[in-house]
């Protein structure tokens, strides 16, 4: 996808029933987002991002985003095109576009927003873009090995070959020869073969067929069983609803809804509104 296409796509509440947040309890035009929980020891919860704002070029994207996510916890960041949704997982994987200005992002005591991209990586970062970004010319192996040509090193090849048995049986195959939902399972793969902390999911349905896309759920499933942190950002709200713990959601760059997924599929009026589903 190019930027422009990226650029155009774009707390806890489990006790609470969900709420909109509709007012702005900041100064200076601020976005609306409420503080992420700290724990006992005042440390950061797991991941936390605390009033980010990014821009690219001169557009002003994310507008004053803020949430938490619990270790083990699976969120779905969602919203309509252009609500920022992509542009706020950049952020978090920091990569150079969007440019994060302002604001604060921690995962597991450490602050990402002071690390470039491979740094945070390096601290736990597993970023699987939407446009999946196979290396032409290498096989579904080579590819695989180059991801843990350096260390931290997470899952084996043989590990992710069960997972991914149909990527074990095209190993020796050109990676960007593989169908989409095939380069799909390979770029997951790619990113839990490195020590994932937040594995950050991009859309990973798009332009699949219904069959693979099923075939990709019972995959994220397997994952979810396993207690990865996960965000997932997805146009299919309902699929990523069904799969996550919880659900935030994005309007204009800005969270205008941090609570239970359930709360979501309950609510017809909230999904027509900000998910026009």
């Amino acid at each position: 996808m190019s930027e422009l296409k990226t650029l155009e796509n774009e707390m806890d509440a489990r006790d609470e029933p969900h709420r909109l947040l509709k007012e702005d309890p900041y100064s200076g035009g601020r976005a609306p987002g409420k503080k992420p929980t700290m724990t006992t020891g005042g440390q950061p919860a797991f991941f936390s991002c605390w009033d980010i704002h990014a821009y690219y070029g001169e557009s002003y994207i994310v507008q004053g985003v803020s949430f938490d996510v619990r270790e083990g916890e699976i969120v779905a960041l969602l919203g309509r095109n252009g609500a920022g949704k992509t542009s706020t997982l950049r952020s978090i994987a920091r990569v150079d576009n969007p440019a994060l200005k302002h604001g604060e992002i921690w995962l597991d005591h450490k602050p990402l927003h002071e690390m470039k991209a491979y740094h945070a990586a390096q601290h736990g970062i597993g970023l699987v873009p939407e446009d999946r970004r196979i290396i032409q010319g290498l096989t579904v192996e080579e590819n695989l090995q180059l991801a843990q040509i350096a260390p931290p090193h997470g899952w084996s090849i043989e590990r992710i070959y069960d997972l991914f048995p149909r990527l074990g049986e095209r190993r020796k195959q050109e990676g960007t020869t593989l169908s989409g939902g095939e380069q799909q399972m390979l770029a997951i793969g790619r990113t839990l073969s490195r020590d994932v902390k937040l594995l950050l999911l991009d859309e990973p349905y798009e332009g699949l067929a219904p069959v693979i896309v099923q075939e990709i759920e019972k995959t994220l499933e397997q994952i979810k069983a396993l207690g990865m942190t996960t965000i997932i950002v997805e146009q299919n709200a309902i699929a990523a609803l069904h799969l996550a713990d919880r659900a935030i959601i994005l309007d204009m760059g800005q969270v205008v809804f941090d609570g239970k997924s359930q709360a979501v599929l309950d609510d017809a009026d909230l999904r027509q509104q900000y998910l026009a589903i």
